[in-house]
């Protein structure tokens, strides 16, 4: 699916859209791909000669291909996601400018308004990162 269809399901704009295509999207799994370029903003400075993709990035990658699943199962007047909190984070491999990974998230549970979703960011077949999450979503003035 296109960037397109990314741009209808969460409200995440460049520079901060950080998913490049749905790969696949279910019921209750979403895999979403993004490949990171040299020219990335958060790249400058992090770290001189060795450029890493932030671990915080890798969070905000799956908690955007989350908040795509879960705009298939919401009306379109519910608002926009937002995450409620972060569990069992971990990361296990660098990404570095160049690399693409896989970003695969699972919805595990929905308990009233909030939702339980698992995430696991992969590189070359190597599990980058993991976490659990929450979110939920309101209603905001985006005009603003």
């Amino acid at each position: 699916m296109s960037r397109d269809a990314l741009e209808r399901a969460i409200p995440h704009r460049a520079p901060m859209l950080l998913l490049d295509e749905i790969v696949s999207c279910g019921d209750d799994r979403i895999v979403c791909r993004k490949t990171f370029g040299q020219d990335e903003f958060f790249l400058q400075g992090h770290y001189p000669g060795f450029p890493l993709v932030p671990g915080v990035i890798l969070c905000e990658c799956a908690m955007q291909a989350g908040g795509v699943l879960l705009s298939a199962c919401v009306s379109p007047d519910a608002g926009i996601p937002v995450v409620t909190r972060m569990e069992n984070v971990k990361f296990r491999r660098m990404v570095r400018p160049g690399e693409t990974v896989h970003v695969e998230v699972e919805l595990r549970e929905k308990v009233s308004r909030i939702y339980f979703l698992k995430a696991r960011v992969q590189c070359d077949d190597k599990v980058a990162a993991s976490l659990d999450f929450a979110c939920t979503f309101t209603k905001v003035d985006m005009g603003r």
